[in-house]
């Protein structure tokens, strides 16, 4: 397996970014070329980085045992959206970083062979670049994603940390604005309902244990309201690591069947 960490200059965030790719090697168990591999964009979180699901989430070992090129970007604190101050993280994910790729590597980043995924603040970033951009990914799936981003408004969550709420205002210029916007997952939802066919596979996973889990059950509700195509999971656990470490293989395999290895169920 090749494991590439890359520094480059982003023209749409305007400055550098790390970017990790894994990249499995092509076996006698797997003789599969490199361009019929199955390409995943992989999301980290609010406090974390590119580098996140390799330290801690084990993408290496998912890269190398289901045969998926694992392509983690940086996108800091922005919640992957294009921010006020001129910072397009969402222009980055979608365009500029598909084009970087592209002319780069011999991936296969047609929209049938492309996934997207991420955790908390990267399971938000997944589902709007999947909703807003369903040309780009086949499926996408949400782990502890903060899916319905107007309910920060509410008291029980204002409340409980008032830094972090005056910073995402900064993030998307306005809390206030979020309802009915297009960074607002309930939005998302009614406008791709009108073209039911173009919408990715979505998948979302939660813990029982997880202060999220109010947003994720109302963003299940709605995507079940519109008759989309949402595969929707509350197990035990919390807002850690090791939720995110058990649901990332477990989604893999369940989307990609008998094209995905049998990998051995533990670590290196």
């Amino acid at each position: 397996m090749a494991l590439l960490q890359i520094n480059h200059k982003s023209n749409a965030v305007k400055t550098n970014l790390v970017l990790n790719i894994s990249i499995p090697d092509i076996t006698e168990e797997d003789p599969r070329p490199i361009h019929e591999r199955k390409v995943l964009w992989l999301l980290h979180g609010l406090s974390a980085d590119g580098s996140a699901w390799l330290r801690y989430g084990n993408a290496d070992w998912v890269s190398r045992e289901l045969g998926v090129i694992i392509i983690m970007p940086s996108g800091d604190r922005s919640f992957y959206v294009n921010m006020d101050n001129g910072q397009n993280y969402f222009s980055y994910l979608t365009e500029e970083l598909p084009e970087w790729i592209d002319a780069r590597f011999k991936f296969n980043l047609n929209r049938d062979n492309s996934l997207i995924a991420g955790l908390s603040m990267g399971g938000y970033g997944a589902f709007m670049a999947a909703l807003r951009r369903p040309d780009l990914y086949c499926e996408a799936a949400s782990f502890s994603g903060l899916l319905a981003i107007q309910m920060l408004q509410l008291p029980e969550f204002a409340h409980h940390d008032p830094v972090l709420m005056k910073e995402m205002d900064m993030v998307f210029g306005g809390l206030e604005k979020l309802p009915g916007s297009i960074y607002d997952p309930a939005f998302l939802l009614q406008e791709i309902a009108k073209t039911p066919e173009k919408c990715p596979r979505l998948y979302a996973s939660i813990g029982l244990n997880d202060n999220l889990l109010p947003t994720n059950r109302v963003f299940a509700q709605q995507a079940s309201a519109l008759g989309l195509p949402l595969t929707y999971i509350e197990d035990e656990g919390e807002h850690t690591w090791p939720f995110w470490h058990k649901y990332l293989p477990i989604w893999l395999k369940f989307v990609l069947g008998d094209t995905a290895k049998e990998g051995q169920h533990g670590e290196d």
